[in-house]
């Protein structure tokens, strides 16, 4: 694509808006007490929001860890993103597969806010991004 972004705006508002709704849904989850499942909406704000950017490379992938390693290689070992970031997305994902899959691996309190917090700044960034390439 020569690295230009692409003209629809929908898809990357489509994402975003996502990534904000999951957000929401995991402070739910988490004032609720619903640990596992703030963890899981969190990890899929992470998610949303990092298609939402590669896709501005015209980048797609089938699978989350495919859409992680994307976005690590094109996004942070780029300097775009601070390695936090990366940091913060790849420990989302592993405790969300956990919470997930493994009854006997409940997220707690304190990981379950810590991811939140994370992801919200994960998104504020990704947010910033779009707006200053106008995408949104």
């Amino acid at each position: 694509m020569d690295g230009q972004i692409p003209s629809n705006t929908n898809i990357f508002r489509t994402y975003l808006d996502g990534a904000l709704d999951a957000l929401e849904n995991a402070r739910y989850n988490f004032d609720g007490g619903y640990y596992g499942m703030a963890v899981n909406r969190a990890y899929y704000a992470f998610f949303y929001a990092a298609t939402a950017m590669l896709l501005t490379l015209d980048i797609t992938r089938r699978k989350h860890s495919g859409v992680l390693a994307a976005f690590r290689k094109h996004f942070v070992k780029t300097g775009i993103f601070p390695i936090q970031d990366s940091r913060a997305y790849g420990e989302s994902f592993e405790l969300r597969n956990v919470t997930d899959y493994e009854m006997m691996g409940q997220a707690d309190e304190n990981q379950a806010h810590a991811v939140l917090e994370s992801a919200r700044d994960f998104v504020e960034r990704c947010q910033a991004y779009l707006v200053a390439k106008e995408c949104l």
